[in-house]
């Protein structure tokens, strides 16, 4: 299993498939399936059974999973490529900017 370079509450663009060009906060990543949750993106219908926060029930408008592939970082309102290095100073493992080579916080 690859090393996912994408975070939770990282703001990403949708790339490809019906919701491209949409942009949002991660919610919530699956690591084994490659797919993530994000807001506002891929908004499917659900239909939902009355529970105690929703008394009525009925079909819920919620956001679907997208495949990790179809989404890109945006930093400082661009699409960046991301890469990992070693950082000299604490010998830890950071996320870069692969056209600026700036570390992404």
């Amino acid at each position: 299993m690859a090393k996912l370079k994408l975070k939770k509450g990282d703001t990403v663009k949708v790339i490809s498939g019906e919701s491209r060009g949409a942009q949002g906060k991660i919610i919530s990543i699956d690591v084994a399936k490659s797919r993530a949750t994000v807001e506002g993106v891929n908004m499917i219908s659900k239909s939902e059974k009355p529970n105690a926060k929703n008394t009525n029930g009925g079909i819920v408008k919620k956001e679907g999973a997208i495949h990790i592939s179809n989404l890109m970082l945006v930093e400082g309102g661009k699409t960046v490529r991301v890469g990992r290095k070693i950082d000299e100073k604490t010998k830890s493992l950071v996320r870069i900017s692969k056209k600026t080579k700036e570390v992404i916080k």
